[in-house]
């Protein structure tokens, strides 16, 4: 799969497109070959809606890439142009790899290569994806998908995430984590992890519950709940729940939740303690209840998380 052709059209946003260039247009020298890699696209269209485009190729050097890919485009709403979309088309009838960022799944749906397949988008755009094309199976939380021959993302960085999968299954994990590296972006994730985790709702002074929030994130290890956070606000679980929820847009449960994952993933980067060891430190109280909670929230393991990332420090080397 060494020749890449990134499809650029009038209404292709930038930042993917630009994503795509850095992994698959820049030889690193991290694997030999790398990537024969072209642009294409039409002369005077709009990239990024302000940049003009003067690609060196037309849409005909498509019919001889190994993987074409799609990055998003800025309206969902109107049509994809009519020749992207055949030569699109065609490229996947010849078994040509096609990879779409972001929104340019639009794209390929409007091609037919998702029929019967199961796809992502931006998670804002997945359900209109869903609708006006009901043969694809939308998957709106993960961060990509891949099918084989047609391989889709979310937006913006889970972009990245795909473009650097793709390098991981052409070139092997280790090749894909030191790109990660000199790109100075997040190693290469697994696709089935979440668009988006809840954020910590920040302790700042003056924060109405500024006070409680302190309090419980130094006793995540002790198996706190909803009532003792309501007794430690010296409120009735009822009137804390609807407060809270108010002041943070989260209710308390899930926040506390949010606090003992984002625990366990900052042990499981930074320290080598097992995976029973971080469900005490965590409040969960057992591996197997912090295994369940914490694929149910990011989509992956515990284990398959904490791989990703001693993978990426193996790739980079001894400091």
């Amino acid at each position: 799969m060494t020749s890449v052709v990134l499809a650029l059209y009038d209404g292709a946003m930038l930042f993917e497109a630009v994503g795509a260039f850095e992994v698959f247009g820049v030889d690193r020298e991290l694997a030999d070959p790398w990537y024969d890699f072209k642009v294409c696209g039409p002369r005077n269209g709009l990239l990024g809606g302000w940049l003009r485009l003067d690609t060196p190729h037309g849409l005909d050097v498509m019919a001889e890439a190994d993987t074409v890919i799609v990055p998003s485009c800025d309206d969902v709403e109107a049509d994809p142009p009519a020749d992207l979309v055949e030569a699109v088309r065609a490229a996947h009838e010849r078994g040509a790899r096609i990879v779409s960022l972001c929104t340019g799944a639009f794209v390929l749906a409007a091609a037919g290569v998702l029929d019967g397949r199961r796809a992502t988008t931006h998670w804002m755009h997945a359900a209109a994806l869903a609708a006006r094309y009901p043969e694809i199976r939308v998957d709106p939380d993960v961060l990509y998908v891949d099918e084989g021959t047609v391989l889709t993302s979310a937006g913006k960085a889970a972009g990245m995430d795909l473009c650097l999968h793709v390098v991981a299954v052409d070139h092997g994990a280790a090749v894909a984590n030191a790109l990660a590296r000199t790109l100075v972006v997040p190693p290469h994730r697994a696709g089935g992890q979440a668009q988006f985790a809840t954020a910590p709702v920040p302790a700042e002074a003056g924060h109405a519950f500024a006070g409680l929030l302190h309090w419980v994130s130094e006793r995540l290890h002790e198996p706190l709940t909803v009532p003792d956070l309501a007794r430690r606000a010296n409120m009735s679980t009822r009137n804390l729940t609807r407060r809270f929820t108010s002041a943070t847009g989260v209710t308390p449960l899930r926040w506390l939740h949010t606090q003992r994952i984002n625990r366990a993933r900052e042990l499981l980067e930074t320290t080598d303690h097992g995976i029973e060891y971080i469900a005490t430190c965590t409040g969960m109280g057992t591996a197997a209840t912090l295994r369940r909670h914490f694929h149910r929230a990011l989509g992956v393991p515990p284990d398959a998380y904490r791989r990703t990332f001693r993978s990426a420090r193996g790739a980079a080397g001894p400091s």
